[in-house]
C-alpha cells in the first residue's frame, strides 16, 4: 500500500498497526475470558499461559515494530488481557490454590513478562514453554508451612 492509501483508509501508519494488532488480539482475549468461565483459577491460569505464549511465539516480533506508536485500541486489549490473568490469579487465591504472600501486581507482571520472553525464546518450542509453566505453577503454590 503506498502512504496515501494508509492514510486515507486508515489516517495513517501508526492505526493500521493498531487495527491489525487488536485484530491479532481481540480473539486471545476472548478466548481467555472462555477459559476464566469455563475453568478458573490456576487450571485456567495453565491453560490460557499455555495459548498465549504459542500465541506470542507466533507473533513476537510484531511486538517489536509497536515501540514508540500511538494504539490505542491495542493498548486496552492489553490491559484486558492483564485483568483476564489477574482474575485468574485472584480466583487462585480465594481457592487458596495460589499464593497470597507476593504482590498481585508483581505477581501479574512476572507471569506476563516471563512469559514473553519464554515464548520469543522458544520459538515454537513447546517443550521449554511447558517447563516454564511446570515451574512457575510450583512457584505460585502456597509455601506449606
Amino acid at each position: 500500500m503506498g502512504a496515501g492509501t494508509v492514510v486515507r483508509a486508515f489516517g495513517g501508519k501508526d492505526a493500521l498497526m493498531d487495527a491489525a494488532v487488536a485484530e491479532l488480539l481481540e480473539p486471545l482475549v476472548l478466548r481467555g475470558r472462555q477459559i476464566l468461565e469455563r475453568d478458573g483459577g490456576p487450571t485456567a491460569l495453565r491453560a490460557f499461559l499455555a495459548e498465549l505464549m504459542a500465541f506470542q511465539a507466533a507473533h513476537y516480533a510484531v511486538n517489536d515494530q509497536l515501540a514508540g506508536l500511538d494504539l490505542p485500541a491495542t493498548t486496552a486489549l492489553r490491559a484486558e488481557l492483564v485483568r483476564v490473568v489477574d482474575a485468574m490469579l485472584g480466583e487462585g487465591r480465594e481457592q487458596g490454590a495460589i499464593r497470597s504472600d507476593i504482590d498481585p501486581v508483581l505477581v501479574t507482571s512476572l507471569v506476563g513478562e516471563t512469559a514473553f520472553t519464554i515464548a520469543k525464546a522458544s520459538h515454537g518450542t513447546p517443550e521449554l514453554a511447558e517447563a516454564y509453566l511446570e515451574v512457575l505453577m510450583d512457584g505460585l503454590r502456597p509455601r506449606v508451612p
